[in-house]
């Protein structure tokens, strides 16, 4: 699998995941959109670790310089 994210994409997508992370721990968001919220934050958090994002590939989008 190669990495089509770069550093910035990843740092940006950690961030909001801690955002949203913290908006829950803090009880400003519940309910049904708290988990639609929390597995979205999940899944930047995943990508942000393996650098490879699935729907910039069908894109050919590579925010990663060294890739493109």
């Amino acid at each position: 699998m190669m990495k089509n994210m770069g550093s910035v994409d990843r740092i940006v997508r950690v961030m909001i995941a801690v955002f949203i992370a913290a908006l829950y721990f803090a009880g400003q968001i519940n309910g049904t959109i708290a988990i639609i919220l929390l597995a979205i934050a999940g899944i930047f958090i995943l990508t942000s670790f393996i650098s490879f994002c699935p729907l910039y590939w069908p894109f050919g989008i590579h925010t990663n310089k060294k890739s493109a």
